[in-house]
């Protein structure tokens, strides 16, 4: 189960890297992130799910990390990926800015997290 748990977080800093350089490329070109995006957003979450499951599993097994860092960094991520819901949700009842007319597209806030995840995950692998 550890190397297991291990593998997933590998997978999850990639699954991250992926996010944010997608979005950070939609941002640069103009574009909307596209549907593609959205699959790969569900396929981070489940997979993000799986690890905290595995985690627990692990905990509750008597297996205990080196640092408390390494809990934070694993329970951050789903915080993270929570308050991105929230303000996408949020976003979509915003009122168009004035200056440019538009309101901030959807997936903005979940490459954000990506880029934030990305960070806190790959940092999790080092503790």
């Amino acid at each position: 189960m550890i190397d297991l748990h291990a593998a997933v977080g590998f997978a999850i800093v990639g699954l991250f890297a992926i996010g944010w350089i997608w979005g950070l490329v939609a941002w640069v070109a103009k574009r909307d992130a596209g549907r593609g995006f959205w699959i790969w957003l569900a396929i981070a979450q489940v997979v993000v799910g799986v690890q905290a499951i595995a985690g627990m599993i692990l905990y509750l097994g008597g297996h205990r990390a080196s640092t408390w860092l390494h809990y934070a960094y694993g329970i951050f991520p789903v915080l993270v990926l929570v308050i991105a819901h929230l303000v996408a949700r949020e976003s979509k009842r915003m009122t168009p800015s004035p200056r440019t007319g538009r309101t901030m597209a959807s997936w903005v806030p979940f490459a954000w997290a990506a880029f934030i995840c990305f960070g806190l995950t790959l940092r999790g692998l080092m503790t």
